[in-house]
């Protein structure tokens, strides 16, 4: 099924198979770049297959640098370094590879290399985003885990440094020129961190199905995507082939694709707990997943069912607490170090958050400190 490469353009222009990675070189150079800036963390540029990347591109005559200065979760410093390096270096492209925060910093710094205000002067939901008029350098994405699904995105989300509120930096022109979608590149990935995104792309998946909006070409992708995880993340976690890999990688395409509909409850409840306390972004989801879901069941009980009905349950609830289980994942917010006496600010910052709004069902301070509470 994924022994060969193929083409979508949903939206971006995806190459998506085994080996699609050998076409990043052929592909640089028929856009006649030459200085392209790989952005990357840390771990990942001491990996074994990314070197075989770099040294596939000088090989072929292309002059590489590389900025891994990320954070876990990353903030507005990393891309403020990450674009002064680029225009400093003098670089003609921006190769963003690995997980979301990877792709997240070098979508922002690709909207920040040419356009000369403080980062979040460009953040939507102050309006921001009539101001991105510059020119964005030539951007491809090659994801690494089954998550975020940020490689087909149009935005980035980045924290403040202080105040560790989550900014959005939204624009269609930051979508990837050409996303590089490889299932070989995610074989080395751990169980723990295969579990926590493909409870990332899960939540996408959910959330967008159940929000706000008539979207029904959203939803038919959601709910085919939650029926493709339901179907292969276990396997992919424990006993990994590439034929689940490549399951992932496709379902996390689509919940990124789906989620232009919208998110919700579960991801304002992720998002302080990972700006607050480092926490996985994907175990975070998780974490919350079961009671956001709980909570918008009286709203959307026709979506709801649906949903149970793929995981074959009268119970969604509990099923997606014991499929966290099954996965190895941690049980409640107290193994992330989460005491009660956190709660009032991980409620704060979760009603400020910008995802709940598209929740189907309104959600108040109270009502987050709750749903922490239920979680702890």
């Amino acid at each position: 099924m994924f022994d060969s490469v193929v083409t979508y353009n949903f939206p971006a222009l995806i190459r998506f198979g085994q080996g699609a990675v050998k076409e990043l070189a052929p592909h640089l150079k028929q856009q006649n770049l030459k200085r392209p800036l790989f952005v990357t963390d840390k771990n990942l540029s001491q990996l074994g297959f990314f070197k075989a990347i770099i040294k596939d591109l000088e090989q072929q005559g292309l002059d590489v640098k590389t900025y891994c200065e990320i954070s876990k979760n990353p903030v507005k410093s990393d891309v403020h370094r990450g674009a002064e390096y680029f225009n400093q270096e003098s670089r003609d492209s921006i190769i963003g590879i690995g997980g979301g925060a990877s792709l997240d910093v070098a979508r922002a710094i690709a909207l920040k290399a040419n356009h000369c205000e403080d980062l979040f002067h460009y953040e939507e939901t102050s309006g921001g985003d009539q101001f991105i008029t510059g020119e964005i350098p030539y951007f491809v994405a090659i994801p690494t885990t089954s998550g975020t699904g940020s490689e087909v995105g149009r935005s980035s989300i980045i924290s403040d440094d202080t105040s560790h509120e989550k900014k959005i930096l939204f624009s269609p022109k930051l979508l990837a020129k050409l996303v590089l979608a490889d299932p070989l590149l995610t074989m080395e990935l751990p169980p723990f961190v295969t579990a926590a995104t493909g409870v990332d792309a899960l939540t996408h998946n959910i959330e967008a199905y159940v929000a706000k909006m008539f979207h029904p070409i959203c939803e038919g992708i959601a709910l085919e995507g939650i029926k493709l995880i339901k179907d292969c993340l276990e396997q992919a976690t424990h006993s990994p082939t590439i034929a689940s890999r490549g399951k992932m990688m496709m379902a996390s395409l689509m919940g990124a694709v789906a989620f232009q509909k919208g998110l919700g409850v579960v991801h304002s409840l992720a998002h302080p707990m990972s700006t607050l306390f480092d926490t996985h972004h994907g175990l975070a989801n998780a974490l919350n997943l079961p009671y956001g879901v709980r909570f918008n069941q009286s709203v959307v009980p026709d979506k709801m069912k649906t949903i149970a009905s793929i995981f074959k349950t009268d119970n969604l609830f509990g099923s997606l607490l014991d499929y966290n289980h099954k996965l190895g994942l941690p049980q409640n917010l107290r193994s992330q170090n989460i005491q009660e006496t956190d709660l009032d600010r991980l409620s704060e910052l979760a009603f400020l958050d910008f995802c709940h709004p598209n929740n189907p069902r309104a959600c108040t301070q109270n009502d987050f400190r709750q749903l922490y509470q239920e979680a702890l």
